[in-house]
C-alpha cells in the first residue's frame, strides 16, 4: 500500500524516489499535528478538585469571621474625623470664604474642585482673566453648576480700586497709609496720576504686536503668532478666521473680536501668473494642490473665476470657498 502510494505520487508530481518518500512523511507529520489536540482530549485525564470536609469548614469559619468584623465596623458616614485616614480627610471638601481672584490651586482642591479644573482657572487668571462678579465663575469651561451652587455663599470678591492696593498682599502699606500723614505735595501727586488709556478698535490687517499685546489674554508670543498667521493668510476677511489661530483661548478670542476690526482688504495672489511655490505659501493650500493648480492652468489656459477651479479633483468645494477671496483673476 505504501509503495503503491509512493509510486502514484512519484508519477503524478515527477518526484524522485527520495522526494516522494519525504513528501509522504511530511503529509503524515501534518496530519499528526492536526489530530494531536483531539487525541490529547481523549488521552489526558482531568481530576476534579476535591475539597475535603475539613477545608470546607475552614472556609466557612473565615466567611463567618469576616461578616462579624464587618458588622462591628461603623458606617463610613458615622466615622469620626479621628478614625478616618489622612487620605480620606484630605479628599473631603472643606468650605471656607475665598476670593476666586487670589485663591491657589491647592485651596481650590480643598473646596472640592478637581485639580484639572483648578489648573484651568489658574491659567485663565495668568492670562489676565478676572472674576468681577460671582457668576463669572460659570464662564470657565466645564465648571460644574452644582458645585457653583455649593460654593456661591462662600465667594467674597475684594474691591480693587486703582488708588488702593489689595489688603491681604500689602498689609504694611495699608497700615502706614492709615496712620501716617502725607504732605500736601504727596496728595497732589496721587491726584494727578494719569488714568490708564482706554483701548480703541484697530485694523487687525495692519496692526503690530504692540497693539495686540495690549489686549487681555494675549502675550508677546501669541501676538507674534497672530501676525505670522495673518501675513501668511494675506489678511483676514472675516472674524471667524480668528478661531483658526493656534493657542487662542476664549478670553483672547473675545478681546480680538471686540477690538480687532477688518478695515482693509486682504492681499491677493495673481493665480494666472503665480508659481507653485507662491501658492504653496498660503495656509489653505498644500504643495500638491498648488502644483496641480499650475499644471491645470498650463494645460487649459488662464482661470477666469473661482468656479474655474472646480474641475480640479484635489480641491473640494470648501477649499475653493476659502481660497477664492485671496485669488486675483
Amino acid at each position: 500500500m505504501f509503495n503503491r502510494l509512493q509510486v502514484l505520487i512519484r508519477d503524478y508530481f515527477g518526484f524522485s524516489h527520495k522526494e516522494s518518500r519525504g513528501f509522504l512523511v511530511l503529509i503524515f507529520l501534518t496530519l499528526l499535528c492536526l489530530l494531536l489536540p483531539f487525541l490529547y482530549r481523549f488521552v489526558a485525564t482531568r481530576k476534579p478538585t476535591d475539597t475535603s470536609a475539613a477545608d470546607q469548614r475552614k472556609l466557612d469559619n473565615l466567611v463567618a469571621l469576616m461578616k462579624t468584623e464587618e458588622a462591628k465596623q461603623p458606617a463610613f458616614s458615622d466615622r469620626s474625623d479621628k478614625d478616618k485616614t489622612t487620605a480620606e480627610r484630605f479628599s473631603e471638601p472643606k468650605l471656607f470664604a475665598f476670593d476666586p481672584n487670589t485663591i491657589s490651586v491647592a485651596d481650590w482642591q480643598q473646596l472640592g474642585v478637581p485639580r484639572w479644573m483648578a489648573e484651568r482657572i489658574e491659567k485663565y487668571r495668568s492670562k489676565g482673566g478676572q472674576f468681577r462678579k460671582k457668576e463669572d465663575l460659570l464662564q470657565i469651561y466645564d465648571f460644574p453648576p452644582d458645585l457653583y451652587e455649593q460654593l456661591e455663599p462662600y465667594i467674597t470678591l475684594a474691591n480693587h480700586s486703582p488708588g488702593r492696593l489689595a489688603p491681604d498682599n500689602h498689609t504694611g502699606f495699608e497700615k502706614s497709609y492709615s496712620t501716617e500723614k502725607f504732605k500736601p505735595s504727596d496728595r497732589h501727586a496721587f491726584a494727578e496720576r494719569p488714568a490708564k488709556p482706554t483701548l480703541q478698535p484697530f485694523d487687525i490687517n495692519t496692526a503690530d504686536t504692540t497693539q495686540l499685546v495690549a489686549l487681555k489674554g494675549i502675550g508677546s508670543k501669541l501676538a507674534g503668532r497672530i501676525v505670522k498667521f495673518r501675513d501668511a493668510l494675506g489678511g483676514f476677511i472675516t472674524a471667524d478666521q480668528f478661531r483658526d489661530i493656534y493657542g487662542l483661548d476664549s478670553v483672547a478670542l473675545a478681546e480680538l473680536q471686540k477690538f480687532g476690526k477688518i478695515q482693509s482688504a486682504p492681499r491677493k495672489i495673481p493665480i494666472n501668473t503665480a508659481s507653485a511655490e507662491e501658492l504653496d505659501r498660503h495656509p489653505f493650500l498644500s504643495r500638491r494642490q498648488a502644483e496641480i493648480i499650475v499644471r491645470y492652468r498650463e494645460q487649459h489656459g488662464d482661470y477666469t473665476s473661482a468656479e474655474a477651479l472646480k474641475p480640479i479633483r484635489v480641491l473640494d468645494e470648501k477649499t475653493i470657498e476659502k481660497i477664492g477671496p485671496y485669488l486675483e483673476f
